[in-house]
């Protein structure tokens, strides 16, 4: 009764199924890996968060490049002010913004992006208070370069002169004329009765909704793979009652097992009929 197994067409089912099962699982448990690294890093971000509230300011030398381990660790730069840049359409505690972005001249030659503080309304270079003059040492939370798109982060174009869309090196290449951190700091104290800029999280380290996308897709992978046995054991169950049936001889003319054609014993006219 199991003879069909052998055929040419089950072959193919096997070997699909062979070949389906371990290939659900493995996709299931590399998302289920996916979704608990970044419970890892939650949890890490967290800690490292708290942390650094109490711990004191590194030297920026220190800290980079700027990485999950090192962004939002506090940090400390001396060096002139130069070029001031705003950056639109950010929010704070729920209302409409910008923030003043200065560029710190450091010793070593480069520039660091140090956001000094928040400011409601639409940006007006009128309204942003001057940097102040001479050396300054600042401190603030070092963070990674935004990436246009990602976070609520515009990506919008043609925007004044004198503002920027997002906070990087490869946004403010074209905007400053100095070599650039690929990193910039938010100040603990805002300047000039600005509102200080909250740090946020190292890109891929929160519960967001990639993370659970990856949870689900989890439960997709094991479910398609609970489908695929479901379906050869549907099709099995219907291939062996066929040839049970047609053993006993009690099969409708039409029928036949899905896949492929069962020859059907015509009456001939001439036979008589008995």
């Amino acid at each position: 009764m199991y003879r069909f197994l052998l055929t040419p067409r089950w072959w193919g089912i096997n070997v699909f199924v062979l070949l389906a099962i371990p290939f659900c699982v493995f996709m299931g448990s590399w998302q289920l890996s996916r979704f608990e690294a970044r419970v890892d890093d939650h949890r890490s971000a967290k800690e490292q968060a708290e942390s650094a509230r109490t711990e004191g300011a590194r030297p920026l030398a220190e800290l980079l490049p700027v990485d999950k381990a090192t962004s939002g660790r506090r940090t400390t730069a001396t060096g002139h002010y130069g070029k001031q840049l705003l950056v639109p359409d950010r929010q704070l505690d729920g209302r409409d913004g910008y923030y003043v972005l200065t560029l710190l001249r450091t010793d070593g030659g480069k520039a660091l992006p140090v956001v000094r503080g928040w400011l409601p309304g639409s940006a007006d270079t009128a309204k942003a208070p001057a940097p102040p003059a001479g050396q300054v040492t600042v401190t603030g939370t070092l963070q990674a370069s935004e990436t246009p798109g990602d976070n609520g982060v515009s990506a919008q174009g043609g925007l004044p002169a004198g503002q920027t869309s997002a906070i990087s090196a490869a946004s403010l290449v074209n905007l400053v004329p100095y070599d650039l951190y690929d990193a910039w700091v938010t100040l603990a104290t805002a300047d000039s009765g600005m509102t200080a800029v909250p740090a946020t999280a190292a890109a891929d380290t929160g519960l967001d909704l990639k993370a659970f996308q990856n949870l689900g897709y989890t439960g997709e992978w094991f479910v398609f793979a609970g489908f695929v046995v479901f379906m050869w054991f549907r099709l099995l169950r219907r291939e062996v009652e066929f040839a049970r049936d047609a053993e006993l001889g009690i099969l409708p003319e039409d029928a036949e097992p899905a896949g492929h054609g069962v020859p059907r014993v015509q009456e001939d006219a001439s036979t008589p009929v008995r």
